[in-house]
C-alpha cells in the first residue's frame, strides 16, 4: 500500500470496511478493465453495491470520513488516468440494471441499464422516440448526467423524473422541470448519485420503431468507428462548427502521441491503438485543443470525462 493511500485513508478502518462489505469492496482495483479505452490505473477503493441499502451504508461510511467519491458508469466516455483514482469509485451493478413498463408509453429504468437495452425494450413494447438511445454508448445514469443525445433527440426530451441519493444520503425524486438541461450537461450536483429514471415516449408500432432504429444505427456505422478502444466523441460541438470540422480545418486530424491516434473515419474519436497510455491520449487531446485554438481561435471543450490524478 503506497504512502498516499495510507495518508488519505488513515481515518478509514480498511479491515472494518472489508468486514462490512465483503466481496463488494476491492482495494487497489485496476480500472482499465472498466474503461472502453482499456486504460487507467487503480482505484484506492472500488465498490459495487449489492443493493440500495448497502449503497447507502457505504456512502454514509465514506462521507463521514471525508473520502472522495467518484461514480463510474459503463466507462464509455471516461478516460481514467494512469496513476488511478484517489478515494472511492462506485460502479452500480446488475441490481441497478432493470426496466419496468409503467404505462403504454412510460418506463422506469435503473441507472446502470445500458442505453441500447432501453431502446430495444421500448421497441418491443411499441414505445417510440427512444430509438436514438440505440446509438448512444453507456448507461442511463451517465446519459442523464451529460444530457446525451444524437440525431436530433436528447435524453431530456424523454425524461420525466429521476431518483437520486443526495449529498446528505437521502433518496429523493427530481422532476424534469426542476433540472436545467443544456448541451451535454445539466445543473445536477456532481455529488448526487442517480438510482433510476422514468422515461416517456409515444405510442407507435414495432415496425415503425424498428425501421427508424435501423436507420439510425446504419447512419452511425457509416460515419463513426466501431470495434475499437475509444471513448466516443472527444470534444463537444461548438456553436459555430462541429468539433470534427474544427479538427480537420486545423490540420490536427493526423496528430498522434505514441499509440494514441485519431480515427481516420471520424476525427473526433481518439483511439488507443494498442499500447497507448492514458497520458498519451490526454497529451493528444491537449495538442489538438492547442492547434485548433491557434488555427481557428475556437476552444474545444471536452465531452469525455477525465478522472484521476493530473498528468
Amino acid at each position: 500500500m503506497d504512502e498516499r493511500f495510507k495518508v488519505k485513508f488513515m481515518k478509514l478502518n480498511i479491515s472494518e470496511l472489508k468486514e462490512k462489505f465483503g466481496k463488494n469492496i476491492i482495494f487497489k482495483e485496476n480500472l482499465s478493465k472498466y474503461s472502453w479505452f482499456n486504460l487507467g490505473g487503480p482505484a484506492d477503493i472500488f465498490f459495487r453495491p449489492e443493493n440500495k441499502i448497502q449503497l447507502l451504508r457505504f456512502l454514509d461510511e465514506v462521507r463521514k470520513k471525508d473520502c472522495q467519491i467518484n461514480i463510474l458508469g459503463a466507462g464509455s466516455n471516461t478516460l481514467i488516468r494512469d496513476s488511478g483514482v484517489r478515494g472511492s469509485v462506485i460502479k452500480l451493478g446488475s441490481k441497478f440494471s432493470y426496466i419496468n413498463l409503467l404505462d403504454k408509453d412510460k418506463i422506469e429504468v435503473g441507472a446502470a441499464t445500458l442505453d441500447r437495452k432501453v431502446s430495444d425494450f421500448a421497441k418491443n413494447n411499441n414505445i417510440g422516440n427512444m430509438e436514438f438511445l440505440s446509438c448512444i454508448p453507456g448507461s442511463i445514469g451517465g446519459a442523464i448526467t451529460m444530457n446525451s443525445g444524437c440525431y436530433g433527440t436528447e435524453i431530456s426530451d424523454v425524461l420525466m423524473s429521476i431518483k437520486v441519493i443526495d449529498n446528505k444520503g437521502k433518496e429523493r425524486e427530481i422532476k424534469n422541470e426542476d433540472i436545467k438541461f443544456y448541451y451535454r450537461g445539466t445543473n445536477l450536483p456532481t455529488n448526487y448519485l442517480i438510482l433510476s429514471a422514468v422515461l416517456k415516449g409515444n405510442v407507435s408500432t414495432k415496425k415503425i420503431i424498428e425501421k427508424k432504429q435501423q436507420e439510425l444505427i446504419k447512419r452511425k456505422k457509416e460515419s463513426q468507428p466501431s470495434q475499437i478502444k475509444t471513448g466516443g466523441s472527444t470534444f463537444k460541438n461548438n456553436n459555430k462548427k462541429k468539433a470534427w470540422e474544427l479538427i480537420k480545418e486545423s490540420g490536427s486530424d493526423k496528430f498522434y502521441v505514441g499509440d494514441a491516434k485519431i480515427s481516420e473515419k471520424h476525427c473526433n474519436f481518439f483511439i488507443n491503438n494498442g499500447k497507448a497510455k492514458a497520458s498519451d491520449i490526454e497529451t493528444l487531446i491537449i495538442n489538438v485543443q492547442q492547434e485548433v485554438k491557434s488555427k481557428t481561435g475556437i476552444t474545444l471543450d471536452l465531452e469525455i470525462k477525465i478522472i484521476g490524478d493530473e498528468i
